[in-house]
């Protein structure tokens, strides 16, 4: 059952789906890439810095030897030469630990961002399942971290023997050079072990990212149906969207319907259209207050005939009406003229009723 669900799974995530991994702390990511930049940036330190950094070293030593045979066994000395020496090597290793956090950091961040979230901080009983341990332990997954891990160290360890046996033939000749030298040499071997394992790290380091990358996609994957009910959660149930529409149409009919009481004449088809209008003084145009067809231009004929608002029948201008204008608007000014007429004969009918 649950590999008829994973191969379901073929729908590629949603932004919804990625965005709410990603405030759960659920991101692709390569431990490979911030290591292989602390270890560049510590190479950089020591290749840029080394000579100042053995320098520091050296004028602490001699200071300590220098004081060896005046130093007092006091609580208060034995406290300030502590206290220097630890002062000595802050400043020794602040540029190191400045460079490290720095790209620590950045090969997070250039992964997915800046992020912070509490979600992997969170207290979960699940993870303390030993069964669910056990299977994580026997995993694709873990056999896949497995194998990148036996080929990154045969790798490695592959380069180390070949550079080390550039040198083999030299190692017999340092018991005859001095100690400086000798740390010079082995400062050389190991900038180059170091400068070619941060190659191969670069390379290892994009390709698992890579990895991880695809990996991340495949776990978020979805089915049709849970991309369905998100689209359904997120633009709203059709059928529940479509119930409001018919509700808005039915409040707005009712206003309308509601309003033809007020109207000055309805004009009609005179069966098919029915559009009432609205005209008192100090408007800048008369105003469409219903309009309606079929059924509607019916109900508004009923209505105006209950409240004794005129009724007029005048075909092409009711087809025009219907299309040109909208319930709220004013009469275009194209229609100015023959409106005008049918008020100026609403009004000469009220007054010979009036009379």
């Amino acid at each position: 059952m649950a590999a008829d669900q994973s191969q379901d799974k073929t729908e590629q995530p949603t932004d919804k789906k990625l965005n709410d991994a990603r405030n759960k702390g659920n991101v692709a990511q390569s431990r490979e890439i911030p290591s292989v930049l602390i270890l560049a940036g510590g190479m950089g330190v020591f290749f840029f810095g080394g000579s100042w950094m053995l320098e520091q070293l050296r004028d602490t030593m001699r200071a300590m030897y220098q004081r060896a045979g005046t130093l007092v066994m006091a609580t208060e000395t034995m406290h300030n030469l502590f206290w220097e020496v630890f002062l000595s090597c802050v400043v020794l290793l602040i540029p190191l630990m400045l460079v490290v956090i720095t790209a620590g950091v950045f090969g997070n961040v250039a992964q997915f961002g800046f992020l912070i979230t509490g979600e992997k901080l969170a207290p979960n009983l699940a993870k303390m399942n030993p069964i669910s341990g056990i299977k994580k332990l026997f995993s694709l997954r873990s056999l896949v971290e497995l194998i990148k891990s036996m080929v990154k160290l045969v790798i490695i360890g592959g380069v180390v023997y070949i550079v080390l046996m550039r040198y083999t033939d030299r190692i017999p000749g340092l018991m005859r050079l001095s100690v400086g030298e000798i740390l010079s040499f082995i400062g050389q071997v190991s900038f180059q072990l170091a400068l070619y394992t941060c190659l191969i790290l670069f390379v290892m380091a994009a390709l698992d990212f890579a990895y991880n990358k695809w990996q991340h996609t495949q776990d978020l994957k979805m089915t049709k149906q849970e991309v369905k009910d998100e689209h359904k959660q997120s633009e709203g149930d059709p059928a529940v969207k479509a119930r409001i529409r018919s509700v808005q149409r039915e409040m707005a009919r009712r206003r309308m319907m509601e309003a033809v009481p007020e109207a000055t004449v309805v004009i009609t088809n005179p069966t098919h259209l029915a559009i009432a209008i609205k005209y008192e003084e100090g408007m800048p145009a008369p105003v469409v207050v219903a309009k309606g067809a079929g059924f509607i231009a019916q109900k508004i004929k009923a209505i105006a005939a209950e409240n004794d608002v005129p009724m007029v029948e005048n075909k092409p201008l009711a087809r025009t009406m219907f299309k040109a204008t909208e319930i709220g608007d004013h009469i275009p000014a194209e229609l100015y003229r023959a409106v005008a007429e049918i008020l100026a004969y609403v009004y000469r009918l009220k007054g010979m009723v009036a009379g």
